[in-house]
């Protein structure tokens, strides 16, 4: 059933563990290299990613034995991570743009946008939220992904990075209270 409040925060928490805007310096780092970023290759192969995890995430856990609230403490426990990065400015999971065959999938595709804190979000929101609002949220974030990408250069110039930098730390302080709302949940 379709609820708003539910897609409302979905995207929002999807958006912070994306992370996009704050991503925009790997972007023009791969655009850089590349030349030019494929930017509806790499959304398309992000939604493929995100949405195979949605409706099979559960079944490569079984395989693994693992319960899908272990799997949400762990995730609850990356998202803390990755919250303190984006207030820290520390990097914990290195990201090199050098490595891979395509700029557009690695690392932009994988893991920038469907990486290893998107999959885990996507199955620890399972445990919170109806799979119809998450798969809207999910889109909802790749469109804005995909406008983001093909105006990187223009959003560098505008934003800057001062601006950016207070995004990073905004949607980090918002990332940190969801990771623990999530661990306070699951935890017991």
């Amino acid at each position: 059933m379709l609820n708003f409040k539910e897609i409302a925060s979905v995207t929002l928490i999807l958006f912070s563990v994306i992370d996009i805007i704050g991503s925009i310096p790997i972007i023009m780092e791969v655009r850089k290299k590349e030349g030019h970023i494929q930017s509806e290759k790499a959304t398309i192969i992000s939604l493929v990613l995100m949405v195979v995890f949605l409706f099979l995430g559960e079944s490569i856990l079984k395989l693994f034995g693992i319960d899908v609230q272990s799997f949400a403490v762990a995730g609850a426990i990356i998202l803390f991570i990755i919250g303190m990065e984006m207030i820290l400015g520390r990097d914990f999971f290195k990201i090199d743009p050098t490595k891979g065959a395509s700029g557009s999938i690695v690392p932009l595709a994988f893991p920038l946008i469907a990486g290893a804190g998107s999959l885990t979000t996507i199955l620890t929101l399972k445990s919170e939220y109806a799979q119809t609002n998450i798969l809207i949220g999910i889109v909802i974030n790749l469109i804005f992904v995909y406008l983001v990408l093909k105006s990187s250069a223009w959003l560098d110039k505008r934003i800057g990075e001062a601006g950016i930098s207070v995004l990073r730390k905004l949607f980090g302080i918002i990332l940190l209270s969801i990771a623990i709302k999530i661990f306070k949940t699951n935890f017991i």
